[in-house]
């Protein structure tokens, strides 16, 4: 969503722009990503959070920058003793973050094996064992994703090649898709996040702080190599991102508004795509393998069954 109004009118919800105005079918959404100048009446606020509905904001450059959270409705106490529990005992706390090392490397190797490209992942991740704390744990984690995306050049053309992760800013068109993406990323975790009954704020790999939901960079990682890597390496082979896509100046390059829209269309489209989940024994979207993620981590904190990390099994 760019530049606009929300409005509310009874139980209906409409975005207002220069194109017209054009309801929101908000029965069958999500969340809703601002990607512009949104204003929104206090009405239709009342209404996103009847519905459960967050709205997440990006700024101009597509960096995220906060989220409209609907009040918590489905509480437990329980949990979130158990939360803080798991966090605040070293032991278990350290355990929890070795399996989301281990799901992202899991799904960093499936990526690059696509490719039949050989690597070095699963040697740097025997690495893990031997962490006694967080910070080193995070060590082996940086380790293995330097060296995955120092493979990445093997897939993308000439001149989308990535030549080192560069962040805040990205200095060329891989690693400003690889920002875009992996925010939206962190920001359709946290919607998951929501509809459980887990706080999003209590964190194992990634430390909790007071201004992000760091349960959800927790999850992220293992989400990345899926849902953003492969999209990009998707959409530039095939040649549906250009450099008219970008944005650049001496120190920087961003997706332009028109890159964005490609992107997150495709990127909608592959949060909806389904595949035949080998336990459920039935199809479910990328989506919610993401909330099935969450659901796992709360049997493990309550003791009820051990935590597995999701790994791609196609």
């Amino acid at each position: 969503m760019s530049d606009g109004i929300l409005k509310r009118k009874e139980n209906t919800l409409y975005f207002v722009n220069k194109d017209g105005k054009k309801p929101i079918p908000i029965n069958k959404i999500y969340a809703i990503y601002a990607y512009g100048s949104l204003t929104f009446s206090s009405q239709a606020v009342h209404l996103l959070a009847k519905e459960g509905i967050a709205i997440h904001f990006f700024n101009y450059y597509g960096f995220y920058d906060g989220s409209f959270y609907p009040r918590e409705t489905l509480l437990s106490g329980d949990l979130l003793v158990k939360q803080v529990e798991h966090y605040l005992d070293p032991e278990k706390r350290l355990w929890l973050a070795k399996q989301f090392i281990e799901g992202a490397a899991g799904n960093m190797e499936k990526v690059l094996s696509y490719y039949s490209l050989e690597n070095g992942i699963s040697h740097t991740l025997n690495d893990i064992e031997g962490s006694g704390n967080i910070t080193e744990a995070m060590n082996v984690e940086a380790r293995m994703r330097s060296e995955y995306y120092s493979k990445m050049d093997e897939i993308l053309p000439d001149k989308f090649k990535m030549e080192g992760r560069s962040r805040r800013p990205p200095e060329n068109m891989v690693n400003a898709l690889i920002s875009f993406g992996n925010s939206l990323v962190y920001s359709t975790v946290i919607s998951e996040i929501y509809n459980t009954q887990l706080n999003p704020t209590i964190s194992y790999l990634h430390e909790p702080s007071e201004r992000r939901y760091s349960l959800a960079l927790d999850l992220s990682e293992m989400f990345k190599p899926i849902l953003v890597d492969r999209l990009i390496f998707y959409m530039v082979n095939k040649r549906m991102l250009s450099e008219d896509d970008f944005e650049r100046d001496l120190n920087y390059c961003l997706l332009n508004d028109q890159g964005r829209k490609r992107f997150i269309k495709k990127y909608d489209e592959r949060l909806k795509k389904t595949i035949k989940h080998r336990e459920l024994n039935r199809k479910v979207s990328y989506r919610r393998l993401i909330r099935l993620e969450a659901y796992k981590l709360i049997k493990h904190l309550l003791g009820t069954q051990e935590y597995k990390p999701f790994v791609m099994w196609w």
